[in-house]
């Protein structure tokens, strides 16, 4: 490693070192390779760490066996490099924060005559349009109830139509479809529309009592949504005083790391008021680095497709790369960014806010996100699974299978995010493989989590990480083997005895350890699901078999269809002649002449 550090060249760059193991220790940036990789050493009388380094440095160089470099033109470029490489490969000792998912926006385009509100997470094209936001939860709710208290255009559609509908009549709608009201008044509608979206005091007043008169009536399941919409738009914000004169947009973000794990807190001030809040945990580091981790969050929450981005960045501590940060922004948004860390004043007041309810989040007891992180501290986890995939298959003696994959996302299950499998390998072995190459190829789509968990053991481990590592996605993987009582899986919580295989070894938890039955909880909802579908299939199957079998095909024949063709979809869909092929013309013109 000696001889690769001292011919390092003078450019701009970035770093990584790795282990004996070959595992990816750090990922760091230079303006100059040479020189900024040299300070970590000292080289004689033997190649040592420098002792002024940071403990987590030092830490980490004891175990660097090697480097690699990687040369690009301009200090920008090696700032998004090493910020792309930290996203993907997760190093040890980088500072691993929870990607940011695109929160959000509502707009309107007034460029129409009678403009509607719409919710979106991307730039939109037009030349009048107004961004509301971001919205990291409630969004969606923020927009029915503008819907619901403001007689809008309810529905894209409903200019198109040119005729007034349902919503005219309940009043919902003052049909401009029919010309009923002018652009004027309508414009006067939105205005009052584009107020409440910021200062929603009135709409949730209005929201109130519509809710009241719902109960009054009877209608309970009616006022119990108003009610969730109402406290959905009320956790947009934190409690605050401080309304800036000046109606100054700013997002501010705070980091602490605390005892037990990190947080990140985010304020969104539009027109001098807060209107949201966000805010995410981090795995609990004792290597922790402050200008890594503003860094990254700066650079992950802003991408090209955010909506809108304020021209200041109010940060709760100075760090080192702050100015070429804003820099690089300011070039991917076409516009001056400032990255600022005021110490008095109102700006400094929000940042004292953002610390305050950094300080809080790091007190509170959440035994689920708690036991997250205890879960990432077992495992050695490289981030807090905050979102978790796992799989698990089902079939009866190779018929109807079938494979299923359940999402926990932040203290709950995501169900709109499940997924079912129609699989075609025989072998348990190959369905697992064929299910987890489908989901890998869907990355694109639907990023990968933080954690997958299997059902079975060290041969679904190994082939998970195999396939992963050949997709090059950096993605940790655990898998549970079920205790066998008498050849069959035994899944009793509290007794089971689980084993747990990883990457760093195998484990066996106690069966009272809440770990295990936190894990149990994702495997067992993972084989519920996969089951439930395989009834289901199976039921299906077993009726078109018994359909097929009225007309003269044997269950030989149905078997040989099935393993050829996978499913009888695909039967139906097959042409005669592959029919054929497979049988013969007897059973070729039953197949296409019948129809169910």
């Amino acid at each position: 490693m000696q001889s690769v550090i001292q011919d390092l060249p003078s450019c701009a760059g970035v770093y990584q070192y790795f282990d004996a193991s070959g595992k990816l220790l750090y990922v760091g940036k230079a303006k100059n390779l040479r020189n900024r990789v040299k300070s970590y050493w000292r080289f004689s009388p033997e190649l040592k760490p420098n002792p002024t380094q940071s403990s987590r440095i030092i830490k980490m160089l004891y175990e660097a066996n090697r480097l690699e470099y990687i040369v690009v033109e301009t200090e920008e470029d090696a700032l998004i490099l090493e910020n792309s490489l930290i996203k993907q490969l997760k190093p040890k000792y980088n500072i691993l924060l929870r990607d940011d998912k695109t929160y959000p926006y509502i707009y309107i385009d007034e460029s129409v005559t009678y403009p509607r509100f719409e919710i979106t997470r991307k730039v939109i094209k037009g030349k009048n349009i107004t961004y509301y936001g971001p919205f990291p939860t409630g969004g969606k709710a923020l927009l029915d109830a503008l819907y619901e208290v403001y007689p809008l255009v309810q529905k894209k559609s409903c200019l198109k139509e040119g005729k007034a509908c349902l919503f005219y009549q309940i009043k919902k709608c003052l049909a401009p479809c029919e010309g009923k009201v002018s652009p004027e008044a309508y414009g006067e509608i939105v205005t009052q529309a584009k107020t409440s979206i910021v200062k929603r005091k009135d709409l949730i007043s209005t929201l109130e009592d519509k809710m009241m008169n719902l109960a009054m009536q009877e209608r309970y399941e009616e006022a119990g949504a108003m009610r969730d919409t109402i406290e959905a738009i009320s956790s947009l914000t934190l409690s605050s005083n401080i309304d800036l004169a000046n109606a100054m947009d700013l997002d501010i973000f705070a980091i602490l790391n605390g005892d037990e794990r990190g947080v990140i807190v985010k304020l969104f001030m539009r027109g001098g008021k807060i209107i949201s809040s966000a805010y995410s945990y981090f795995r609990h580091t004792h290597i922790f680095d402050e200008n890594e981790a503003y860094k990254q969050a700066l650079l992950e929450f802003y991408t090209i497709d955010t909506p809108h981005i304020s021209k200041q960045i109010l940060t709760a501590h100075t760090f080192e790369d702050s100015e070429q940060v804003a820099q690089s922004l300011s070039t991917r948004f076409e516009k001056k960014i400032e990255i600022l860390t005021p110490q008095r004043g109102p700006k400094a007041k929000l940042i004292s806010l953002a610390l305050q309810n950094c300080e809080e989040l790091l007190r509170k007891t959440q035994s689920d996100t708690i036991m997250e992180q205890k879960i990432a501290d077992l495992f050695d986890l490289s981030v807090i699974p905050y979102r978790i995939e796992t799989f698990d298959n089902s079939h009866l003696m190779g018929a109807a299978t079938v494979g299923g994959m359940v999402v926990w996302d932040e203290d709950k299950w995501d169900k709109t995010a499940y997924r079912r499998y129609t699989l075609h390998e025989r072998d348990e072995y190959g369905q697992m493989k064929e299910m987890l190459s489908r989901r890998i190829e869907n990355f694109k789509e639907q990023p990968a989590p933080d954690l997958w968990i299997l059902d079975g053991g060290q041969a679904n481990l190994n082939l998970a990480k195999t396939l992963l590592k050949e997709a090059n996605v950096n993605l940790d993987v655990i898998a549970i083997a079920k205790e066998k009582l008498d050849a069959k899986a035994h899944r009793a919580k509290g007794a089971a005895k689980d084993i747990i295989y990883t990457s760093q070894g195998v484990l066996e938890l106690k069966a009272n350890d809440k770990r295990l039955h936190w894990i149990q909880r994702q495997r067992d909802e993972a084989h519920r699901y996969a089951v439930t579908y395989h009834q289901n299939k199976k039921r299906k199957e077993d009726t078109q078999i018994s359909l097929l079998n009225k007309k003269g095909i044997g269950k030989a024949t149905v078997k040989k269809l099935i393993d050829y063709f996978g499913t009888f979809e695909a039967i139906e869909k097959a042409s005669y002649e592959d029919i054929e092929k497979v049988t013969n013309k007897k059973i070729s013109n039953i197949i296409k002449n019948y129809n169910p």
